[in-house]
């Protein structure tokens, strides 16, 4: 049995509460872990592309304020 498999069969036995406990850290973590992800791709340059084309449709009238 992979650690993956043994993780999950771990969850499926876990008591309700447990398990609510569970989700909301997991929840938050991969929040965390998105929120690095789009860190380091600005500072990489990688959404620099879509920065502008979003810019230049506001411009444009194409698109408004949020």
């Amino acid at each position: 049995m992979s650690e993956v498999e043994a993780i999950a069969a771990r969850i499926r036995s876990l008591p309700q509460n447990d398990f609510s406990t569970l989700r909301t850290w997991f929840y938050e973590f991969e929040n965390t872990c998105w929120d690095r992800q789009i860190a380091a791709d600005f500072k990489a340059g990688k959404l620099s592309r879509l920065i502008e084309k979003a810019r230049a449709e506001f411009a444009q009238g194409k698109a408004r304020e949020l």
